[in-house]
């Protein structure tokens, strides 16, 4: 089987996908691209938005709609929303046209980047801790699932994790 094009970071929400995304992109002379920025720009609005709009469920089918689209596109980076492996489809199109990196780190480093972040419309609860638990609990396998490789975030050098990426890759 011949090498993945592109590369595809899933993780839960506050690990770093974008930011490292970004970093891995520009290293490798890809294209880096966003699955929630590309949600937005498709749409015009934001996406706790289309949350108080559509429900989960209604932002889950955009959000299959466009990882179907950007999966197929060559000499990506692609950083997806955290719920995005709660799909079967997107998780058999993230295996199948992708390297598949697992960004990982500390609930405590996880609620400490998103404490202050009013775009997390799953974390606008009375006790954040309590629902990330849950959220990591029922989607940690599947990121398992899916890894070609796993990589920890939490209290270590960006340019290191970057390389980590690249050179595995």
């Amino acid at each position: 089987m011949e090498k993945p094009d592109r590369i595809i970071l899933v993780g839960p929400m506050g690990v770093g996908k974008t930011t490292i995304g970004r970093r891995v992109a520009a290293a490798l002379d890809k294209t880096f691209v966003d699955s929630d920025q590309e949600i937005e720009k498709r749409t015009g609005v934001d996406i706790p938005l289309i949350f108080e709009l559509e429900g989960e469920e209604g932002f889950r089918r955009r959000e299959s709609k466009v990882i179907d689209e950007l999966t197929r596109r060559p000499g990506i980076v692609l950083a997806t929303g955290g719920g995005a492996v709660l799909d079967p489809v997107n998780r058999r199109h993230f295996r199948q046209r992708g390297f598949v990196v697992y960004l990982y780190a500390s609930i405590d480093l996880l609620l400490q980047r998103t404490a202050r972040d009013k775009k997390r419309p799953l974390l606008q609860t009375q006790d954040p801790r309590a629902r990330l638990q849950e959220i990591l609990v029922e989607r940690e396998p599947l990121y398992n699932e899916i890894a070609d490789l796993k990589v920890e975030t939490g209290g270590r050098n960006i340019r290191k994790v970057v390389r980590e990426i690249v050179s595995s890759f």
